[in-house]
């Protein structure tokens, strides 16, 4: 999954503690990305992207690419962050509060919550002003 960002390494930061994800390490055979970008002639500079990762290989990689103009509109498309599994139970949702307020510390801000029969969300924006829900 690819993101516009200004600020792609900030951004990278933020959903690595949203879900638990590391920065992408540099191909085998190279000690960081700048030395990967030199071998392979790339020109732009490391601060114009950034990745992460799931440790676990289990979840799509995030790609971060700088991009000049900032988000104009609601997205199309937003992530949920499950932290509950479906668990409807007063201990989960205080997991999925307690995880809301840990991204809200991290530059996330707070939208509103929904209770709906399909299940409770907490709805944030990212640092970028992304929408998603925490569940």
């Amino acid at each position: 999954m690819t993101f516009d960002a200004a600020v792609p390494a900030r951004l990278a930061e933020f959903w690595a503690l949203a879900l638990g994800y590391v920065e992408q390490p540099p191909p085998p055979g190279f000690s960081s990305w700048e030395e990967f970008g030199a071998a392979m002639g790339i020109e732009k500079s490391v601060d114009d992207i950034a990745a992460v990762v799931d440790p676990d290989r289990a979840g799509p990689r995030l790609l971060f690419l700088r991009v000049p103009e900032g988000k104009t509109a609601k997205n199309r498309m937003h992530l949920d962050v499950q932290v509950t599994q479906g668990d409807r139970s007063p201990e989960a949702w205080r997991r999925a509060e307690e995880h809301a307020t840990r991204l809200v510390a991290a530059g996330a801000r707070r939208l509103w919550v929904t209770d709906e029969p399909g299940g409770r969300a907490i709805v944030l924006a990212d640092p970028e002003g992304n929408e998603f829900c925490v569940t």
